[in-house]
């Protein structure tokens, strides 16, 4: 079995080392693919980078295990819809099934304001950040969602308002789907929150399937 974790906008491969280093699990079965390496010259749009995030995860042989955080949920959850036999369980955490267009626009006027620099720190521009979350105004997984066979964990911070009530509505149509509420935090977990992530994680790939809000 091998175990990714998919990091979000705004963040890059080295967020999750905390969350990881903290788990139970070998090293050696886990990887944290960078989004924006995987896109490389191709034109930054969720199309393309969800093609080659498909093309990497269908290069490992072994089951996957997949674990996301805001656009690394969206692209898991994409995956796990698509290739059901491949994916063994999936955690999502502050995601979205269909996109939030007001809050996509609100997003790149902020990107448009900010210095160069911030997006340069993970590995970025503005303008593959712009056109990024432009290209994800459409997309939509409402009626997709039965597809997902596998174990499935929708976590969310108490605090990230944005995608509170989509983790609600992924936990309520995802078959075989439980959830977890981190108290008094917000929308990083995996940078903020990381000893509490690494433990439900734990639990859960344990076996412990009976978590709750």
């Amino acid at each position: 079995m091998h175990y990714i974790f998919v990091h979000g906008l705004g963040q890059e491969a080295s967020s999750w080392n905390s969350t990881i280093n903290s788990l139970k699990l070998n090293s050696n079965i886990t990887s944290c693919p960078n989004l924006f390496s995987l896109l490389g010259t191709s034109e930054p749009t969720y199309q393309n980078l969800y093609r080659l995030f498909y093309e990497y995860c269908e290069g490992i042989k072994e089951p996957i295990h997949l674990c996301g955080i805001s656009l690394g949920a969206i692209l898991s959850l994409n995956y796990a819809i698509d290739r059901p036999d491949r994916v063994d369980s999936l955690v999502l955490i502050g995601a979205q099934y269909k996109s939030p267009k007001l809050l996509l626009n609100f997003q790149n006027v902020i990107f448009y304001v900010m210095p160069a620099s911030v997006f340069s720190k993970v590995g970025s521009d503005k303008e593959t950040f712009i056109k990024l979350t432009g290209s994800m105004k459409e997309l939509n997984f409402t009626h997709e969602l039965a597809n997902i066979q596998c174990d499935t964990l929708v976590i969310c911070g108490e605090k990230d308002f944005a995608n509170k009530r989509a983790s609600k509505y992924l936990s309520n149509h995802i078959k075989n789907a439980n959830s977890v509420m981190i108290q008094d935090a917000g929308h990083e977990l995996n940078k903020e929150h990381s000893a509490k992530l690494s433990a439900i994680l734990d639990d859960f790939w344990d076996g412990n399937r009976l978590l709750s809000l």
